[in-house]
């Protein structure tokens, strides 16, 4: 059974998502042991303490600069055993420290279908106001490891998602977060507990 660790900042809607498809038992051979969370206050901890699930919070306001926090953090994982890292609306930058500790071992979901509106600046209702500015047609999510590269590492899984005639980024937001990340990221983390990720490249095998 592989332990997760989902690290948040926020309202943790896709640590919901995570925590019903394991209570659904749909998260084959692996279970979140760990809730780790960059403030103080998360809504996303509260998610985590009403399903039994174990938070904390490692405050990045705490540490000196981004490495300092990062190496702490990886500390912290190590210690607690995880196999598996999910970045579940995390907005912390990380140091290369982690995915060195972690190679195609952490996971993050995009708002966009990748390599469209990502790297460094792209996250929350800025990627969906960038997808509406350029007049995309579609727009999705994008499940992928995580490297060194911001939004750069292989892609596990995708899913396109109408634009709609009059759509504001919140509405775009919410559509691709129920038609996408809430089906996409459960389904990836299954995947990587069964062992079915095989990584050449950049591009990833899912076995059978």
């Amino acid at each position: 059974m592989k332990k997760i660790a989902v690290l948040v900042s926020g309202g943790g809607t896709n640590l919901q998502a995570l925590i019903d498809a394991q209570g659904r038992g749909e998260i084959v051979n692996g279970e979140i042991a760990a809730v780790i969370s960059s403030k103080p206050g998360a809504y996303a901890l509260e998610r985590a303490a009403r399903a039994g699930i174990p938070g904390c919070v490692m405050a990045r306001k705490e540490y000196a600069d981004s490495r300092s926090y990062t190496v702490a953090l990886r500390d912290k994982l190590r210690e607690l055993g995880i196999d598996l890292v999910v970045l579940a609306g995390f907005m912390i930058i990380l140091t290369e420290e982690l995915v060195e500790a972690y190679p195609n071992a952490i996971l993050n979901v995009h708002p966009a279908l990748i390599p469209s509106f990502c790297g460094e600046g792209f996250y929350g209702l800025h990627v969906h106001e960038k997808a509406l500015e350029y007049g995309v047609k579609v727009s999705g999510a994008t499940v992928h490891f995580v490297s060194a590269e911001c939004d750069g590492g292989p892609i596990v899984l995708q899913k396109a998602v109408p634009v709609e005639e009059g759509d504001t980024p919140e509405a775009l937001q919410r559509r691709i977060m129920e038609q996408a990340e809430w089906k996409l990221l459960p389904r990836a983390v299954s995947l990587f507990c069964q062992d079915r990720l095989q990584v050449d490249g950049r591009i990833v095998h899912i076995t059978d």
